[in-house]
């Protein structure tokens, strides 16, 4: 270990190690497999995201202030996967194990931020439904495209200051015990476990990151969903309340699918011991998986989505008989 700075009103030596050594599937079996899954994930994540962003962009019957924050969501999900899978191909199938302590703490920011942002633009599409559902009649006069751009930036506001207090309090770690992290990725905890100095502060943001990225949006969108079944139960007809309910079955199956197996992993983490391997395993894919789902499931699931497809895909085959047509002409 090198870079040794000295606190002398303290009497404390703070150590910053150059690099940090990333460990985290080195015990795995077979994890090349692993791996190669990992690719294929990503390379689906990059597809899907980058299709149904396309689609919203360029169907004008998705350019309403919902299809903003289904936009958003699949960039968070690209932007998310981009920041994690490459990088851990890197480490672990090429070997480069080694980062640097700097970009250690740029990879962390980028990982929580992005996931944070994939966690409140859910609570985001849940507020979209109820005020739809409850309110009606004042859908289109709150929920604005003007008012969406204000949400998602402030949002992005908030998210961004707090993940970089967050990730900057870890410059006030010692970190002299190890320099090897056993995770996949510069993760929060370990890296605050390999201090020793006081890191009682970092655990507390730990605990409240926790709370605020992983808690509390899934309890308001049950809340949200609670007054929404209040609301279904005064519909007196029964054609109408289907087809209110299906206007959140995808949005509901995107919550099940983030929120589940995250919530499941802690849980288990906190009340049975699993191998650490099982763990990192766990980690990895309730990270990695509901990226690639997240499209998968608005294509198939919303009727909007698929008759724009639809048009799109009709248009573009006009357009390219048009074209042959055009050409047939000016050779004649």
């Amino acid at each position: 270990m090198n870079s040794i700075q000295s606190d002398s009103s303290a009497n404390v030596t703070f150590v910053r190690p150059a690099t940090f050594f990333l460990n985290g599937f080195s015990n795995v079996p077979h994890a090349k497999y692993y791996y190669v899954f990992l690719s294929l994930v990503y390379v689906v994540t990059v597809l899907g995201n980058s299709f149904i962003m396309c689609i919203i962009y360029l169907a004008r019957r998705l350019h309403t202030a919902k299809y903003i924050a289904v936009f958003h969501l699949a960039l968070s999900d690209l932007c998310g996967s981009s920041a994690l899978i490459p990088k851990i191909i890197d480490t672990f199938l090429f070997g480069h194990h080694d980062i640097s302590y700097e970009v250690c703490f740029v990879s962390m920011f980028f990982i929580y931020h992005f996931m944070n942002l994939q966690s409140l633009t859910l609570l985001i599409l849940a507020y979209d439904r109820l005020v739809a559902i409850c309110f009606p009649l004042r859908y289109h006069a709150i929920v604005t495209k003007p008012a969406m751009f204000l949400i998602i930036g402030v949002m992005w506001i908030v998210s961004m200051t707090y993940f970089s207090v967050h990730v900057g309090l870890l410059n006030r770690l010692s970190i002299c015990s190890s320099n090897v992290v056993n995770s996949y990725f510069c993760d929060y905890g370990p890296v605050c476990r390999l201090a020793c100095n006081d890191n009682s502060l970092n655990l507390l943001m730990g605990k409240i990151c926790f709370g605020f990225l992983i808690c509390l949006p899934p309890v308001l969108i049950i809340i949200s969903y609670f007054c929404i079944a209040l609301a279904l139960l005064k519909i007196a007809h029964g054609v109408d309340r289907i087809k209110a309910i299906k206007t959140c079955t995808s949005h509901l199956i995107l919550v099940a699918v983030f929120y589940l197996p995250i919530l499941s992993n802690n849980i288990a983490a906190a009340t049975t011991p699993i191998h650490p391997n099982a763990r990192i395993i766990n980690n990895s894919l309730t990270q990695t998986i509901p990226p690639m789902l997240n499209p998968i499931i608005y294509t198939l699931k919303t009727e909007e989505v698929m008759q724009s497809i639809k048009e799109l895909y009709k248009r573009s085959k006009v357009n390219t008989i048009s074209e042959k047509i055009m050409k047939f002409s000016v050779r004649n």
